[in-house]
């Protein structure tokens, strides 16, 4: 499960890098990618899970390895402590846990979705290459290393239309980290064999709540750390993953 702005191509690599293991399913969230969604559909972290177990249910998955970043981290704690026969494994990294979001880092985009100049952003993302790496480019440990390429494949889904970037408006516009903070209780009971994978040069995230996760997921076997790297390590780095969850599905 990816995170805001993102889609299931930020999973290519480590898909190619695992497939021989696992049937991979690299969902697109409500509001994002191709997953279409009516103008007053419910896009919250909990509608969110919601979706996921639907999509195990018309899948006939009984049990998944879930694999999140960002928001998408988020969502699977929900969907982790709400269905926890479900979680064969759980693999978190860079993400929203507990109280630690909306992070104050985003607060500027968020003044510009509340102003009304969300469009006019997506706008300039689809054609400014300069404009779209400093967008998204907060992310990467490189940014000169995102290509118009990718970050069109991100940004073009949830941008592109007037519709999306009001699917796109509302999804910011409801985060509200209540939803990951009265999934603690079940998270503490959670015995699914849990693995933390955490970019140390997070500027939204920091190293801490991968030790938090740690700590309060009692199935959580390991906390790998991936220095230097940043939020869409997924995406730049895919190997420290691959490594990790190849040691993990092995086991």
């Amino acid at each position: 499960m990816h995170g805001v702005f993102l889609n299931g191509y930020l999973w290519r690599h480590v898909i190619d890098g695992v497939s021989d293991l696992r049937r991979c399913i690299a969902i697109d969230l409500l509001g994002h990618g191709a997953t279409r969604i009516a103008d007053d559909q419910d896009i919250s972290f909990a509608s969110q899970a919601e979706m996921l177990d639907a999509v195990c249910d018309t899948l006939g998955l009984d049990q998944v390895d879930v694999v999140a970043n960002d928001s998408g981290g988020g969502i699977a704690q929900v969907f982790a402590a709400g269905q926890p026969n479900r979680i064969r494994t759980l693999t978190l990294t860079n993400c929203d846990v507990h109280d630690n979001w909306p992070p104050e880092q985003l607060s500027p985009l968020l003044q510009a979705v509340e102003a009304g100049e969300l469009a006019s952003i997506g706008r300039r993302t689809l054609v400014d290459e300069r404009f779209a790496r400093r967008f998204l480019g907060v992310g990467f440990q490189d940014p000169q290393s995102l290509s118009m390429e990718t970050a069109l494949a991100y940004l073009r889904p949830v941008f592109s239309t007037p519709q999306a970037i009001r699917h796109l408006e509302r999804f910011l516009t409801g985060l509200d980290h209540q939803v990951t903070v009265d999934a603690e209780p079940k998270l503490r009971r959670l015995e699914a064999p849990t693995l933390v994978v955490w970019a140390t040069a997070d500027i939204f995230f920091p190293v801490r709540w991968a030790y938090w996760l740690r700590d309060t997921i009692p199935g959580c076997r390991e906390v790998v750390e991936v220095p230097g790297a940043r939020l869409f390590f997924p995406d730049e780095r895919p190997q420290e993953l691959v490594a990790a969850l190849r040691r993990l599905w092995i086991a």
